[in-house]
């Protein structure tokens, strides 16, 4: 209880659940998704405080771009049709559940080395993406205009 109350939780996962092994829809992976922010929107604060939950805000991952090595392409195969999916499925999830949304494909790609993560340069666009929705919500009458 040492960091309550929470105003906003961030969530930003689902490019791993694209793997192949996996065998999941970018439905399913919204779903899991939706049961995590269920579990943030009935938090309360905590156990015996007198908090409200915190506010919610999921990312989605940007798109998978293509690999460069074949044991990643095969680890992620399937996963490029499902990581371009997640912005919307989340997105619909995001509406449904009244809770805040950022698509971070508007924003960066995953040039990186492998197609799947990211570079310095998409961190710190990301990150400054980031801050303005997170300033956006938490204080909009001092929302900031540039990027």
């Amino acid at each position: 209880a040492s960091h309550l109350p929470l105003d906003l939780v961030i969530v930003m996962l689902g490019t791993n659940d694209t793997k192949s092994y996996f065998r999941r829809t970018s439905y399913e992976i919204a779903n899991g998704m939706a049961k995590l922010v269920g579990q943030i929107l009935t938090s309360a604060g905590g156990i015996g405080t007198p908090y409200p939950a915190p506010k919610a805000l999921v990312i989605a991952p940007p798109p998978l771009t293509p690999m460069p090595d074949p044991w990643f392409e095969g680890m992620f195969g399937g996963g490029h049709e499902k990581s371009r999916d997640l912005a919307r499925q989340y997105k619909a999830m995001a509406d449904f559940m009244k809770i805040e949304f950022l698509n971070a494909g508007d924003f960066i790609t995953t040039d990186g080395v492998d197609g799947i993560h990211f570079t310095a340069a998409n961190n710190a666009d990301l990150g400054r993406a980031v801050a303005n929705k997170v300033r956006a919500i938490l204080d909009p009458d001092r929302v900031s205009t540039a990027a």
